[in-house]
């Protein structure tokens, strides 16, 4: 097989639709459009959803539910890993400290520690909320956890 053998799979190409190209070419004279009306002027037809003047689908229906999107706290978590790779020993962490080292740095209402990792520093941690299990690996690698 040579590259001027290969062709394309039957029923890949198409040829293309030429409009109003005389009668005989089968899409001449309304270029498939029809007859008159909206539709077949040129410019822009109707906007989705318009029904002709009837009162659209969208507005017929009963506005219905509530989202708490606005009004819920944004958290931004870290996991232990980080913190034992960002920190050294002895260090303390808090939301200063964190955005100082590129760790957390888009904006939120609190931070929460997460146990995802190990942890061997000792560290003081300061932020929002700690999960029960980085709890624990903070905890048994000498640190502590001051409430903030």
């Amino acid at each position: 097989m040579r590259l001027h053998d290969v062709k394309p799979r039957p029923g890949a190409k198409h040829r293309r639709k030429r409009l109003g190209c005389g009668e005989s070419s089968g899409h001449g004279k309304t270029s498939g459009k029809g007859h008159k009306g909206q539709k077949a002027r040129a410019g822009k037809g109707i906007r989705p959803g318009f029904e002709g003047g009837q009162m659209p689908l969208h507005r017929r229906l009963p506005k219905k539910g509530f989202s708490n999107e606005a009004f819920r706290l944004k958290f931004e978590v870290v996991n232990v890993s980080s913190l034992e790779k960002a920190f050294a020993d002895g260090d303390v962490v808090n939301e200063e400290s964190l955005r100082e080292k590129g760790i957390v740095n888009r904006t939120c209402d609190a931070i929460k520690i997460l146990g995802n990792g190990d942890l061997s520093r000792k560290l003081t941690v300061s932020v929002s909320n700690v999960s029960a299990s980085a709890r624990e690996k903070i905890e048994k690698a000498g640190g502590s956890i001051a409430n903030s």
